[in-house]
């Protein structure tokens, strides 16, 4: 099935970490709004490093533009069965650069292998230092939410030396 992004990009000019997933699953795309659904452990996991709680899209907005933090994905368009990454075909990927270009990224983090893949593929040559995060769907189920939330801590540690 043709999908085409329809999620805005969350970032500012003082943004300095931006975290891109590969594109919204059918539920995120339903509900407007990145890691939507309610089994997918990315939202936790901000929550337990941050030590907030947030409930709310304006909550989780206004919590990673005052942290700093971005958030969009690779991919533009692509065909894809469902929500699995796997299935991606005929990709056209976002404007990464133009968003690197007009803030003051540090950091990128790729949440999933696809993500990192097409950053690698894209924009790697980009002065920015990036890393690889697993995927917090609980499709990537061999990882536990103790495992993620140590992974992730990587981003939090980073945001606090800017």
């Amino acid at each position: 099935m043709k999908v085409e992004h329809t999620l805005k990009p969350i970032y500012n000019k003082n943004t300095k970490i931006l975290i891109l997933g590969s594109i919204p699953s059918i539920v995120s795309r339903k509900n407007n709004f990145y890691y939507s659904h309610k089994t997918n452990r990315f939202w936790k996991i901000m929550e337990t490093l941050y030590a907030t709680n947030l409930d709310t899209i304006e909550e989780k907005t206004n919590f990673l533009l005052l942290n700093n933090i971005g958030l969009y994905d690779m991919i533009k368009s692509c065909e894809i069965n469902g929500s699995d990454d796997s299935s991606l075909k005929n990709i056209e990927v976002n404007d990464i650069d133009e968003i690197v270009k007009n803030t003051n990224i540090k950091y990128v983090f790729l949440t999933g292998k696809a993500s990192y893949n097409l950053y690698e593929k894209y924009f790697k040559n980009l002065n920015v230092e990036y890393f690889y995060l697993p995927s917090t769907s609980t499709r990537n189920a061999h990882y536990k939410f103790e495992d993620l939330l140590n992974i992730y801590k990587i981003i939090k540690e980073k945001n606090d030396t800017l």
